[in-house]
């Protein structure tokens, strides 16, 4: 089957040239220009263009003297702004918005300013001109390089520090699409040599995309505070320019990350931590974000890959530099198959999107529907209107009504819950006189539909990938649109529509719910779009597809579910924290209660192992597992890792004192070692720390100790407060289920 979607004015833009894969702006004296980089196979070539950036303006009176330097334009339709201003220069335009601002008393941010400035002229430049990045191409008609580095830490300290002179970079291992790898070896280069080699290899191989695993917040800040030190000019942009930074926030869910935005001139850098990151919000299975954590999970880490513990580096660099450079090398090959399988996704969405690749894969989902409505509006040469107002409503149904250990689970997902319902009741923004919600949406359901399709009838695992890919690109956009409804600096937002929706989802899984209870099934939990249960007693084989068909067949039509394989048992602790064994045997831990990064090393261990146990029906092993583990504290048999702590201090040590001083904090065990210390901790230093002492009741901060004070001849760790740790978590796992459980159901607030 083929697919049109990129032939989707709409969709994805109204200019179906191939191969443009980063645009520059240039500004000028009279005219700007934005020069265009394109790839066709090794060849990279480049174009400028004629720029003219806009404002959306309510009055043209509000431009005062701007307007005499701008053109002019009336759009279609009666929403308040309704003039397209066009400037030859973003400085003109800058003007423009300052005078706007003095005119009306507003800023651009503000929700309810008469004029609209996109303020990334690149972007505009997409939005304008109908284009998109990467149409055309598949991953490796992109030139992708990952880089990863390997530093030396001063002996005394735990966490390299860029700005200790003491500290360097020992190796930076690169590889790329193309199946080419090195490795630049600090053993046998200076530090400044290596980072002028890390250059020339960049600019020998010309990639489009910079990958890599914290590039943002470890990788790139360090090569560039290196670079600085010893005056290598780190001419990484396609015009030898150094990469520009900027503050930046990224949000996933409910994490926000402060980061050192970078960017290249002419490149683009995805960080491979961020998109882990964006996955394990809807999945809540990864134990951590580091690269050797997601690369397990995904089961990408080669069976005979090196590891060296990252306090190990320095020492092993001293002793055996080649170890520490065959570590760098599966590093970044393993960084390599993490991006080839998190990426593409987000390549397909820049070839919808009027964004640069760089910001769709760290922009919110919101800010992407904006950009197709944006876009849409412009073409049709149509007039904006403000955003609504804001308001509160019930969001979807969350209950719990079974605690404890189920068998025989199943979990039924309702396809595309919301934007089904907003297009089985035509729920749109009323802001929208063209109809380009719904539109985009009804279109975007039908290429998923299709890509799915395809995967199915794939030849080729590329093939299948693609699709798959692609499936997913539409799928995360598609489920985008209702939160975009209820999004209050949303231009097209309507609450009333997306408090219908939510009210309409909430009524259909109430149905759903009645009719597995009068089928005999027992509902477990319910999260908004989806629902486990257990299946009727003694039903398997044909018997639960025949159930399962006519549970689907029970639906209105338009609304579809999808079952995963039935899994073994589930463990449902509480709303959102849950443990499911599946067939094959996999261990799957979903929600913060269960694996809070919080916890010790030692107590995460014990609690991912008692699940099991509980899980595969060895309820009875789970006394004498905590009795192993109690014994092995006891008697000092575990790791001193084990037992520690690891935090990264945000602030320097003297902030956090004058802060403290200050009344501005409480003390925190980290930063009271970094003072106490006999060498000068920095902000990005991270510190590991065990408590030491006799009793179980200590005060942190003043017990704790640095992990590298250890003495194994004379161990001190308090394995009493230890003790009590462990204590506390097995009687919190083993309690009896809160017999409440089967009232908590609640409609979680938008």
């Amino acid at each position: 089957m083929k697919m049109e979607w990129a032939d989707e004015p709409l969709l994805s833009g109204s200019d179906p040239v191939a191969g443009l894969v980063a645009v520059v702006h240039e500004p000028g004296a009279t005219q700007d220009l934005v020069r265009c980089y394109w790839r066709a196979g090794q060849t990279v070539t480049a174009s400028a263009e004629d720029f003219k950036p806009v404002l959306w303006v309510a009055a043209v009176a509000d431009l005062g003297a701007a307007a005499e330097g701008a053109e002019l334009e009336k759009l279609a339709g009666e929403g308040p702004l309704k003039y397209l201003a066009r400037f030859g220069t973003w400085k003109a335009l800058e003007a423009a918005v300052k005078q706007l601002k003095a005119a009306t008393g507003r800023n651009p941010s503000a929700p309810d300013a008469p004029y609209l400035l996109l303020n990334d002229p690149v972007e505009q430049y997409l939005l304008t001109s109908g284009r998109t990045l990467l149409r055309g191409m598949e991953g490796d008609d992109l030139r992708r390089m990952q880089v990863d580095i390997e530093t030396w830490t001063a002996p005394g300290f735990e966490f390299c520090n860029a700005g200790r002179a003491s500290d360097r970079i020992v190796a930076i291992a690169l590889a790329d699409n193309q199946g080419w790898s090195e490795v630049l070896d600090g053993a046998a280069l200076s530090e400044a040599d290596l980072l002028a080699a890390f250059v020339e290899r960049v600019r020998e191989r010309d990639p489009d995309v910079l990958e890599g695993h914290n590039l943002f917040r470890f990788d790139l800040p360090y090569l560039q505070a290196r670079a600085k030190r010893w005056r290598v000019r780190l001419a990484l942009g396609r015009d030898g320019s150094p990469p520009r930074v900027r503050a930046s926030r990224f949000t996933a869910g409910e994490r926000t990350l402060n980061y050192p935005r970078a960017e290249i001139m002419g490149r683009h850098i995805v960080d491979t931590y961020f998109l882990a990151q964006i996955y394990d919000v809807s999945q809540r299975a990864l134990e951590g974000h580091g690269l050797k954590a997601v690369a397990r999970h995904f089961g990408l880490a080669a069976e005979n890959r090196t590891y060296i513990p990252g306090d190990e580096i320095a020492a092993t660099f001293s002793a055996d530099p080649q170890r520490v450079m065959r570590y760098a090398a599966d590093d970044v090959i393993e960084t390599r198959a993490l991006a080839e399988l998190l990426t593409p996704t987000y390549r397909y969405q820049a070839q919808l999107l009027p964004m640069t690749y760089q910001s769709v894969c760290v922009r919110g989902n919101a800010a992407k529907v904006e950009a197709l409505m944006l876009r849409a509006y412009f073409q049709a040469r149509q007039s904006l209107p403000q955003p609504g107002p804001a308001g509160a409503f019930a969001g979807g149904a969350t209950a719990v009504f079974q605690t404890g250990v189920l068998t025989h689970v199943e979990h039924a997902d309702v396809r595309s819950l919301y934007p089904s319902l907003m297009l089985q009741e035509r729920l749109g923004p009323a802001s929208d006189p063209l109809g380009v919600f719904l539109h985009l949406l009804d279109r975007l359901r039908t290429f998923r539909l299709e890509a799915k399709a395809a995967r199915k009838t794939a030849a080729t695992p590329a093939a299948r990938q693609r699709s798959e890919a692609l499936a997913t690109a539409f799928k995360v956009l598609i489920n985008s649109f209702y939160g975009y409804l209820g999004f209050a600096p949303a231009r097209f937002n309507d609450f009333a529509a997306a408090a219908r929706v939510a009210e309409a989802g909430r009524d259909l899984l109430h149905e759903m719910l009645d009719w597995l209870r009068a089928h005999d099934a027992t509902p477990i939990e319910m999260d908004t779009d989806g629902i486990y249960f257990t299946a009727p007693p003694g039903l398997d084989g044909a018997d639960l597809e025949a159930f399962r068909g006519a549970f689907a067949a029970s639906l209105p039509p338009g609304i579809e579910i999808e079952f995963d394989p039935p899994y073994r048992a589930m463990y449902s602790y509480k709303m959102k924290n849950y443990a499911l064994l599946t067939g094959t045997g996999e261990l799957i831990i979903k929600g913060g209660a269960l694996k809070s990064r919080g916890l010790e090393p030692f107590q995460r261990d014990f609690m991912r192992e008692l699940i099991r146990l509980r899980l595969e029906g060895r309820e009875a092993d789970i006394p004498a597992w905590y009795e192993q583990t109690r014994a092995d504290l006891a008697a000092g048999r575990l790791p001193i890792r084990s037992l520690a702590k690891t935090e990264t201090l945000s602030d320097d040590p003297q902030t956090y004192a004058a802060k403290r001083a200050a009344g501005g904090r409480a003390r925190n065990a980290a930063y009271e070692l970094a003072l106490a210390a006999d060498r000068a901790y920095r902000a990005g230093d991270q510190l590991s720390y065990y408590v030491a002492g006799t009793k179980p009741r200590v005060v942190v901060h003043r017990d704790a100790k640095l992990l590298a004070a250890w003495d194994p001849e004379q161990p001190d760790e308090n394995r009493a407060y230890y003790l009590a740790k462990l204590e506390t978590l097995y009687q919190k796992l083993t309690a009896a289920p809160d017999e409440s459980a089967d009232a908590e159901e609640q409609d979680a607030d938008e």
